[in-house]
C-alpha cells in the first residue's frame, strides 16, 4: 500500500478540501461544516440579507467557513462567526463619538444633526413633493418650505437660495457676477480653505480676476474707494475662519464699503445666522446685511448645525440672478439636504447649539460620574480639565471650558478601533477623552467603550 502524503488526501493538517483549499481541520470536523444553503436559512443571516444585501451574507458565510476548514471555528459556530464578521450598515461610515473636543470636527463630518434632522431625513428617502404642488397637481418651486424657514430666521435678507456647500455659494457668485470682471479682496483675506484649497485659485476658475488691496495686516476702506472702476463687479470680505491676525491690524468694515457703489459680499464662513453671547467676534448674517451687504455666503454644516450646503442669503435681485445661472443646476441640493436643513432651522436646539450652551459643571459632573463607574471596574479613570474649540472653521481662537475623562496614552488607538469608535486626543501622555460634543445621553455608550478597549488591551498586553 502506497503511503499516504500530506496533501494527497482528506485528513491532517495541510489537507485540500474538495474547492482545493488547504485546511488544518480534520475530516470530521470538514463533514461538519454546514452548507452554505443552510446557513442562509439562520433567520439572524436571513434578516441581515434583507438590510446589507445577499451578496454581503454570502461572503461573510464563505468566510466563515474557510476558518472553519482552517480550525480557527468549530462547525457548530460557522453561522454565529457569519453573523460577527458582517458589518453593521451597508455603508462603509462608521458612527464615531466625537470626544476630541473639537465641536465641529472636519474629519468627522462636523455638525451632527439633530434627531428632528435625522427623523426629516429619513421621511424625505422616498417620494416627496419636493417639486410638486399637491393641490394643483403642478410642478412647484424646489424646497419651498425649507427657503422659507431659511428666510424667517434671516428677515433681513431679500431672498435666499440654497447650494452643496459653502465654496459653491461663493462659486456660483464669482461666476454668475464677476466672469470677466474684477473682484476686490484684501490680501489678509486671500485664504486657505481646507485640504488644499485656496480661495484665490477658486476664484480664478471662475473667469473673473482677484485684484488684491491694502496689505496682509492693514486693509482700510480707502484702500477698496481707489480700487473701485468700471470692471470692478464686487467686493468681496472673507472672514478668516480658520485663523487669527494679531497685533497692528485693520480691516474695513461692511458698514464703510457699502457706500462704494458697488455690492459688498461677505462670505462669512461659518453659518452663524445671528450673533451669538458665546461668540462676540464671530461674523452673523444678520448684522452684516442690516450693515449693507448685498449677499452673505455661509455653509449649514457649521454654527448652524445642519447638513452641508452652502447658504446665499441678500438682495432680492442678485439672488434671483444667482438661482437662474445655469450653474446652479449643478450645485442644487438634493431632497435629503432640503429636508434636514429645513428640520435644522426650525426644529429643536442642534446638537451643536447644545453643545456651545452646555455648563463647565455640567460637563464636570458627567466626568466625574464616569471616572467613578470606571475606577470601580479597575479602570484608570480620572477627570481633567479641559478647553474645547468650535473647529470647522469657526471661532478661532475661541475656547469652551469644558471636561474630559483621562485614560493612559494606549487607549487612544484602541478606542479608535472599537466595535464602537471613540476619537479622542493625546494630551500629557494621556487619552482625553473630552465630553462639550459628546451628547448625554451617550455616556454609557463611552463607558462601555472604554471597559471594551480595556479588555482588549488587556487580552493584548
Amino acid at each position: 500500500m502506497a503511503e499516504r502524503t500530506a496533501g494527497s488526501g482528506a485528513g491532517g493538517p495541510g489537507s485540500v478540501d474538495a474547492a482545493g483549499e488547504e485546511t488544518s481541520a480534520g475530516p470530521d470536523a470538514r463533514r461538519r461544516i454546514p452548507r452554505t444553503d443552510a446557513l442562509l436559512r439562520d433567520p439572524r443571516l436571513r434578516d441581515a440579507a434583507d438590510r446589507l444585501g445577499p451578496e454581503r451574507v454570502k461572503s461573510a458565510v464563505r468566510r466563515a467557513q474557510q476558518r472553519a476548514r482552517e480550525g480557527a471555528v468549530e462547525p457548530e459556530q460557522v453561522a454565529d462567526a457569519a453573523v460577527a464578521l458582517l458589518p453593521r450598515t451597508v455603508s462603509g461610515l462608521r458612527p464615531v463619538i466625537n470626544a476630541t473636543g473639537v465641536l465641529l470636527h472636519t474629519n468627522l463630518g462636523r455638525a451632527p444633526l439633530s434627531d428632528a434632522a435625522r427623523r426629516a431625513v429619513q421621511d424625505a428617502a422616498g417620494p416627496t413633493d419636493v417639486e410638486l404642488d399637491l393641490t394643483t397637481g403642478l410642478r412647484a418651486r424646489r424646497g419651498r418650505t425649507a427657503l422659507a424657514a431659511l428666510h424667517a430666521r434671516v428677515p433681513s435678507a431679500g431672498a435666499v437660495h440654497v447650494v452643496n456647500n459653502g465654496a459653491a455659494a461663493l462659486v456660483l457668485a464669482a461666476t454668475a457676477l464677476a466672469a470677466g470682471k474684477e473682484i476686490l479682496v484684501s490680501r489678509g483675506e486671500m485664504v486657505e480653505i481646507g485640504d488644499g484649497f485656496r480661495l484665490p485659485d477658486l476664484l480664478v476658475s471662475t473667469g473673473a480676476r482677484l485684484r488684491e488691496v491694502g496689505t496682509t495686516n492693514r486693509t482700510t476702506a480707502d484702500d477698496y474707494a481707489r480700487a473701485v472702476g468700471p470692471e470692478t463687479a464686487f467686493i468681496l470680505k472673507v472672514h478668516p475662519s480658520n485663523f487669527r491676525i494679531t497685533g497692528f491690524t485693520r480691516a474695513a468694515e461692511v458698514a464703510e464699503l457699502a457706500p462704494l457703489g458697488v455690492p459688498v459680499i461677505v462670505d462669512i464662513g461659518s453659518g452663524l445666522l445671528a450673533p451669538h453671547p458665546r461668540l462676540s467676534e464671530e461674523p452673523d448674517a444678520r448684522t452684516q446685511l442690516e450693515a449693507g451687504a448685498a449677499l452673505v455666503t455661509a455653509s449649514g454644516d457649521k454654527l448652524l448645525g445642519g447638513p452641508q450646503c452652502g447658504l446665499l442669503l441678500g438682495r432680492d435681485d442678485l439672488v434671483r440672478t444667482l438661482a437662474r445661472h445655469p450653474l446652479a443646476r449643478a450645485l442644487r441640493v438634493d431632497k435629503l439636504t432640503l429636508a434636514a436643513l429645513e428640520a435644522t432651522l426650525t426644529g429643536p436646539p442642534t446638537p451643536t447649539a447644545r453643545a456651545l450652551d452646555t455648563d463647565a459643571g455640567e460637563l464636570s459632573a458627567r466626568a466625574e460620574r464616569l471616572a467613578t463607574t470606571l475606577r470601580a471596574d479597575g479602570i484608570d479613570a480620572q477627570v481633567a480639565e479641559s478647553q474645547a474649540t468650535v473647529g470647522g472653521g469657526g471661532a478661532p481662537g475661541v475656547t469652551v471650558v469644558s471636561a474630559a475623562l483621562s485614560l493612559p496614552e494606549p487607549y487612544a488607538a484602541v478606542l479608535r478601533g472599537g466595535d464602537v469608535p471613540v476619537a479622542g486626543r493625546l494630551e500629557g501622555g494621556r487619552c482625553l477623552l473630552d465630553l462639550a460634543a459628546v451628547p448625554a445621553e451617550d455616556d454609557q455608550r463611552l463607558a462601555g467603550a472604554v471597559r471594551a478597549a480595556t479588555a482588549q488591551t488587556a487580552q493584548t498586553g
